[in-house]
Formats: structure tokens, sequence, C-alpha cells
């Protein structure tokens, strides 16, 4: 603990204030064999958040097996205690049991606690647990490679600030909330960071679409009903990539470098994992020469959550060679813009085109036949610069403002998680501290 975190109240193993502790039913006691669609309720680690229970992903046993797994049964007001973390999501991490739980139990991982509340206090403790003072102390005593795990002896032992009981029921009060109001905050600039998402996309796709009123909106005109229209294979060559053998990759930071999947990211791409081939000894294709002007895209997943993997080369990615699972847009014509075509294949209208055909199941993958084959109108060239120019214009914009809002929702979280620190430790006085507004500085 730093000094900054250090707490002002005595500090005690959760142990002390125990009553009753238990875990779930481990291995073939529970199964998703044994669900079914309502009677007792599975209380399960996705429902544990940080001081708050999280009642989405509803799982259900019988009332028959619930009678057998009594020992593990969850009353309203319990204490719930996480035994098992990853990066997103706290181990030891606790919530209280809401009030109007019906029959329930915790699965495996998940512990039920009932503490003497005459000295601590189930709504404190879980803000305590959740805390990132204690949240930290948690995590140097876990075990697990790839997760964090800890036991009941483990759960047990957590050291934990406890003030009076008056001060506890200031403190939870006060968390309540002032993280209520920060939640609110958070989620009002994600819903508009989403907006902005969303008006993006419309300007996108009404502009592909050539709707006139959406053309007008962006500051320039174009006369859709004169546009071309063809396949994406009329209008450019699309090259997947080459096979390149792997045992012949250079990783000494020698030859040219090879666009491989990972290096293709939204928008730009990424160099951060390199490798390369020796063309004076392995000659390469000139097709898979790469060019300023080339628009590339990953065709393994090509979409993921901040939005589809894709990117313009310009002079700096340049000289490289493309790689096998990235296609390769190129103009057959000085008449097409690959910056218009980057929008294309950027709408709604091409990823529902395309969606439907795609191959893979845990990996879902892009053929060139199914980019190559995709209809849409083509204005003329004048039109496609000057919509291209003013969608890029949008989207510079957009990822302006959307930048300053994920700033402030970072700033907010991590407001949010001193506030609970400092609470908890006593490094400031609840009691004069409600009524302040704990994000001045944050949303102006």
């Amino acid at each position: 603990m730093s000094q900054s975190e250090r707490s002002l109240h005595p500090q005690f193993p959760l142990r002390r204030f125990i009553r009753e502790i238990t875990d779930g039913p481990f291995g073939s006691s529970l199964t998703s064999s044994h669900y079914s669609d309502d009677g007792a309720r599975v209380i399960r680690l996705g429902n544990i958040g940080p001081a708050r229970f999280k009642d989405g992903d509803a799982a259900f046993i019988s009332m028959d097996y619930f009678n057998d797994l009594r020992r593990h049964e969850v009353k309203p007001e319990d204490l719930l205690i996480a035994g098992l973390g990853d990066e997103n999501h706290s181990v030891g991490r606790a919530c209280v049991a809401p009030s109007n739980l019906g029959p329930s139990i915790v699965k495996a991982d998940c512990f039920r606690v009932r503490l003497d509340q005459g000295r601590l206090l189930h709504r404190y403790a879980a803000w305590a647990l959740s805390s990132p003072v204690v949240s930290g102390q948690v995590l140097t005593l876990t075990r697990g490679s790839t997760r964090a795990r800890i036991n009941l002896e483990v759960a047990r032992d957590v050291q934990l600030p406890v003030p009076p009981l008056e001060e506890q029921s200031r403190i939870v009060d006060f968390l309540d909330a002032e993280t209520a109001r920060i939640d609110r905050l958070v989620h009002a600039r994600e819903a508009q960071i989403s907006l902005l998402g969303q008006r993006l996309a419309q300007l996108v796709d009404g502009v592909v679409a050539g709707e006139r009123e959406v053309i007008d909106s962006i500051g320039t005109r174009a006369d859709s009903d004169n546009w071309d229209h063809g396949k994406i294979s009329r209008f450019c060559e699309v090259i997947p990539g080459y096979a390149f053998p792997s045992s012949a990759f250079v990783t000494d930071g020698s030859g040219i470098r090879l666009l491989r999947g990972t290096n293709v990211g939204v928008g730009n791409l990424v160099w951060e994992d390199v490798v390369s081939w020796d063309a004076t000894t392995h000659p390469v294709p000139e097709r898979f020469h790469l060019r300023t002007g080339d628009l590339v895209l990953g065709m393994d997943r090509p979409w993921i959550s901040s939005g589809m993997r894709i990117a313009l080369i310009d002079e700096s990615e340049v000289p490289a060679f493309l790689l096998q699972r990235v296609a390769c847009l190129r103009s057959k014509s000085p008449n097409i813009s690959m910056h218009f075509i980057h929008w294309v294949l950027r709408s709604t209208q091409f990823r529902l085109g395309v969606e439907s055909e795609m191959t893979g199941v845990s990996v879902p993958h892009l053929s060139g036949e199914q980019i190559g084959s995709f209809t849409f109108s083509l204005p003329t060239f004048d039109e496609q610069t000057r919509l291209a120019a003013s969608l890029e214009h949008h989207d510079s914009s957009t990822r302006r403002l959307k930048a300053a809002m994920n700033k402030q929702v970072s700033l907010l979280t991590e407001r949010r998680q001193a506030l609970i620190t400092a609470a908890v430790t006593g490094q400031f006085d609840v009691t004069t501290a409600s009524g302040r507004n704990v994000t001045d500085g944050v949303t102006a």
C-alpha cells in the first residue's frame, strides 16, 4: 500500500468478522446440464460486480436440485465475493445480494459470506473489497497462471480497513451516491460516443447510396442519377496476399517488410510486430509489391469492435510485400479514387452484402471473390474525390470528438477509483465531502 493509499482506519483480516462462508459446488455437481428455464437462481461470476450486483445473464436450476445444494444457498443481503478474476474483472471484488433475490445458490469460484454486521457491514465490506487498495492486496495472494484465483482460506485472510460502524454506514451512503453520479456521467459520454459513430455511419451509407440529402448535408454536390454501376472487380484488381513460407521469414531487421493481418488496424497500419523477406534471395512477383495508394484489408476477422480493419498505403508504408490473409485493392483506372473505394468498403451496404457468405466459425474469413463481387454505384472521378474528402473531414472531426470524450471517461473512471480508495481508507471525511462536486475539471 502506497503512502497516498495508507489507511487511517485500523485493519483486520476478514476472518475476524465471518459467521459463515461457503463457495459454490465444483465439478460435476453443477454443470450447464443442470440448468433449467426457471427455478432457483445460480449466481455466477458475471453477476458479481464491484460493489454492484449485475442482474443480467440469469441461470437457474430446478427447485428439487436446489434443495440438494442448500449448503450453497444465498439469501438477500448476503455478501458475495468473486474468487476468480481476469484482466477486466478484479479477483476478490464483492457485492451484496439484492433484497428481492429469490431462492439462489452460488456457483464455483463465487463465495457467499455472512458477517457479524454489528461490527462490519456487508455493504461496506463490498466497497472495501472492491476498492483498488484492497484489490491490489488480494492480487498478491492469488494463484493461477492465466486467471487470478483465490480460495476460501485466502479470502478469510484479506485485510480490510475497518472504521467504526457509524462511519461505515456514512461511507456506504456517500459512495453509493457519488459513484452513481459518476456512472451516469460515464454512461452519458459513452452514449454520445456511440451516437457519433452512428452518425458517421449514416453519412457513409448515404453517400455510397447516392442519397442527395446526405450528400448536400456534408457540403458537396453530386448527381447520383448519372453514376456508373458495377462490381468492385470491374473497377479494382482484388489481390489476396501471397503464401510466403514462414520458414524463410527474416526477423533481424533486414529485408522488406511483409504486411500481415496483424499489421492491419482500423484506418491505419501497425508495424509493431514485423517480419521481413529477403527479396534478393527469394524474388517476389510484382503484383504482391504494395504501392502507394493501394487499399488493404484484413481478410480474417475484418470487423472488430472498433471498426473495419482497412487502410490506405501511403509513401511511408512502402516498400512492403502482401502476405496471405490480407487483400489488396488496386485501381484499374486513373479515374478510380481508392479513397472513395475505401468508404464503399466501410459502408453498411458492403458489410451486409458479404457477411452472410463469410466462411470460418471462430475466425470469420472474407475471400477475394466476395470482395470483388460486391456491386455498387461509382460517381465521376471529380465527385469521388469531393465525396471522399468530405467523408474524411467528418471522420477526422468524429475521431477528435471521440478522443476527447474517451479521455473524459478515462478521467471519470480514475476519479471514481480514487474516490473509493480515499473513502474506505479514511483519507477524507465523507461527511464534509458530501455535496462537493467530485467531478470538477473532468466534464467541463
